[in-house]
């Protein structure tokens, strides 16, 4: 390629901003100011659960910015973000500084070698403490401008827009020194959402990174290939074409995209086809929900989304739920509401249904309740999570809490008959009680257990015996065989106790 055709393939492209750091910091809002737009009250709890993408105009240029979930459950969606993303954005509170998730955003930042921004928010509230924060920062390896490093640092409150123009023009300088390319020789990027909509189907939010997409064009993501029946910016607007770092909806999809997996642009459908059953053929499928337990005892669930990436964070979730005994089993996942294919799948497999802020109609509510089948459906990750766990904690054998009683000391033998045998004795300690428990050991090892069936004192049936007084027990082995020497013998002592089963938990 010569060096005009070098310089005409490779322009410059708006930046890809990501904004990282830990809950409640202030990411959101901090969009929400540059973009003059409200997100936070759309989310449940407050908390975004999966990932927007949105562009700002500033100074006549463009930016474009991933706004990435916060919260602990999502570290594998602020991790693609991160390495989608130009430069990132640390957010971090001036009045609460670092906390576990800046630290892991820190990672994620130096993993992905992300050119980056400190960005002190809050710095409106009196508790505000920007030199300490600094100092924390470099605590942990960031060394920001005037504190002993080059990392630029700009305070900034989300809530009065203080700072807000310091950090974009931040941001458009780092901009210009890493000179971010658009390769117009090839049309790529990453899928960083994707849904289904009742009305429209299947529909995926695309990141071009470079090239250009049009209404029409052939895509592929691993095995997956679909033409561009329409495009939509992020406000909603139909648009026939989008450029490098502009997220675009798309749709025209059969299947879900994989979240985080690239896609190229195709010259046509054959081309198209080719790839994807080429990827399908080479491909190690691992999959969502690979890693659920094969444990002696599992819980079926069949897990339904909103979106794709909300089934990811289900995913890592769940894996926090360990143990030797128990565990679940995902026999079925997928993206939107729950159907009566659901149920129907449900009944063959005994699943529970998780439905995670979807949809069922109240037919198909009491369809499932006629079925017994059990819809749990949850608005909150960690709602979801608690209410899987309790479900599977079901499962646990009840633990076997043993109280001893007393001892009995064999003094005659009456009748012995098959499984039972009729003795008397007298209770040299405690008590012996009528449904008790009884062990017989000689020598130190367990010979027998049974169940101390009948009690008598003066051929009068009693429900217990106290200490030095004699009666007469049946005692029913508990084995299904019984060999000779496990029969009681005259001067033997029996320990009697009883059993309470008491419910675990995990």
């Amino acid at each position: 390629m010569s060096e005009n055709q070098e310089k005409k393939s490779a322009q410059t492209r708006p930046p890809i901003v990501v904004i990282l750091g830990h809950v409640d910091h202030g990411k959101t809002k901090l969009l929400d100011f540059i973009r003059k737009t409200k997100v936070v009250e759309s989310e449940s709890g407050g908390i975004t659960q999966h990932i927007g993408a949105y562009q700002a105009d500033y100074r006549g240029r463009t930016i474009t910015f991933l706004d990435t979930p916060g919260h602990e459950a999502f570290s594998a969606i602020r991790s693609r973000g991160a390495k989608v993303a130009d430069i990132a954005i640390l957010v971090i509170a001036a009045d609460e500084g670092v906390k576990p998730q800046t630290k892991e955003a820190i990672k994620i930042i130096e993993e992905s070698k992300t050119p980056f921004i400190v960005a002190l928010n809050k710095i409106d509230k009196p508790e505000a403490n920007v030199q300490r924060v600094k100092q924390e920062l470099a605590e942990n390896s960031v060394f920001v401008e005037g504190y002993g490093g080059s990392v630029s640092c700009v305070e900034v409150s989300a809530k009065e827009g203080t700072g807000v123009d310091a950090l974009l023009d931040m941001i458009l300088l780092t901009a210009d020194v890493e000179n971010i390319i658009n390769d117009t020789t090839n049309t790529n990027g990453l899928v960083i959402e994707s849904h289904l909509d009742n009305r429209r189907g299947m529909v995926a939010t695309l990141l071009p990174q470079n090239g250009t997409l049009n209404v029409g064009d052939w895509l592929v993501v691993g095995s997956e290939a679909a033409k561009i029946k329409a495009m939509e910016d992020f406000r909603g607007k139909s648009i026939t074409s989008a450029v490098a770092s502009q997220p675009v909806v798309i749709l025209g999809w059969t299947n879900a995209p994989v979240l985080g997996e690239p896609f190229v642009k195709m010259i046509d459908k054959d081309q198209a086809l080719t790839l994807a059953e080429k990827n399908l053929a080479s491909k190690i499928a691992v999959g969502l929900f690979s890693r659920s337990s094969s444990r002696p005892k599992n819980l079926a669930l069949i897990i339904k989304a909103d979106v794709a990436s909300s089934l990811e964070a289900i995913d890592q979730v769940l894996q926090t739920i360990n143990s030797p005994e128990v565990g679940y089993q995902v026999v079925d996942y997928g993206v939107g509401p729950i159907t009566e294919a659901d149920i129907q799948k449900a009944v063959g497999t005994k699943a529970l249904i998780v439905g995670f802020r979807v949809t069922i109609s109240n037919g198909l509510k009491l369809q499932a309740e006629r079925a017994g089948v059990i819809v749990q459906n949850y608005d909150i990750i960690y709602e979801l999570v608690s209410g899987v766990k309790e479900r599977v904690s079901e499962l646990l054998d009840a633990e076997i809490v043993r109280t001893p009683l007393g001892k009995l000391k064999v003094l005659a033998l009456f009748k012995r008959e098959g499984k039972n045998q009729v003795v008397g004795g007298k209770v040299v300690s405690g008590k012996v009680v009528r449904g008790a428990m009884i062990d017989l050991s000689r020598n130190n090892l367990l010979v027998a257990t049974g169940r101390l069936a009948q009690l008598q004192q003066q051929k009068q049936d009693v429900s217990e015996v106290a200490e030095g007084l004699e009666c007469g027990i049946r005692f029913d082995f508990v084995s299904p065989n019984v060999t000779p020497n496990m029969y009681i013998r005259v001067g033997d002592v029996l320990e009697v106790y009883s059993e309470e089963k008491v419910k675990r938990s995990l």
